[in-house]
């Protein structure tokens, strides 16, 4: 039988995997991907959703090159008391010791997930997440790698593992879930002021359609 996979804002955490200065000219279509982890650390401040990043390896450990800090265009410092912190890993997994404490503590179910690499840390993530029985939600216009021919091949391999793979804002959409809602004046207008940049990111990330 097929998960349903329905968001609940109220058991769900957003994790921003391994956006990192580094990694700048190395991603294919990397600014891209930054302003739909802005999209969604917009939607965490507004909804309420806590938030976990990682970066690997930030500080190099020989013979590693350092990888360096979260890119500063993603504003997670908006976020305050909601992002609950950045995690240092030399794991490619973000399922960490720290971050299984956080999962745990904080009673999560769903896990909403974006960053890079989509073949290598997302990936390993979604795969060690869906193992410790959490549903993970992937946003295809938030993922991407060095090589954009990996992309499709790794949404496919997490589809098929069990992960539920979405866009930013149908994912956005699940959890403000009614219109009735205190939060959706703000909600809507940050969707309308986004609008040319979802459809840019769209056109870029996600230029063929799904094989479902």
């Amino acid at each position: 039988m097929t998960a349903v996979g329905k968001l609940d804002p109220s058991s769900t955490i957003f994790f921003v995997c391994d956006i990192q200065t580094r990694f700048r000219h190395a991603i294919h279509a990397f600014e891209d991907v930054v302003a739909t982890a802005n999209k969604m650390v917009k939607v965490a401040k507004i909804l309420g959703i806590p938030v976990v990043t990682t970066v690997q390896n930030s500080k190099g450990m020989l013979p590693i090159t350092p990888l360096g800090p979260t890119v500063p265009e993603i504003n997670l410092e908006a976020l305050g008391d909601l992002h609950l912190g950045t995690i240092d890993k030399t794991l490619f997994s973000m399922l960490t010791p720290e971050v299984k404490t956080i999962l745990q503590e904080h009673h999560i179910k769903d896990v909403v997930l974006f960053g890079i690499e989509s073949h290598v840390c997302v990936l390993q993530s979604t795969l060690d997440l869906l193992s410790e029985r959490y549903v993970v939600h992937v946003i295809a216009d938030g993922v991407s790698s060095c090589n954009k021919e990996e992309v499709p091949f790794a949404l496919a391999r997490m589809r098929q593992a069990g992960a539920q793979i979405t866009t930013s804002e149908s994912a956005a959409f699940q959890l403000q879930r009614d219109s009735s809602h205190s939060t959706f004046k703000e909600f809507a207008a940050m969707i309308k002021e986004g609008k040319d940049t979802t459809k840019r990111v769209l056109e870029s990330l996600l230029p063929v359609k799904p094989n479902l």
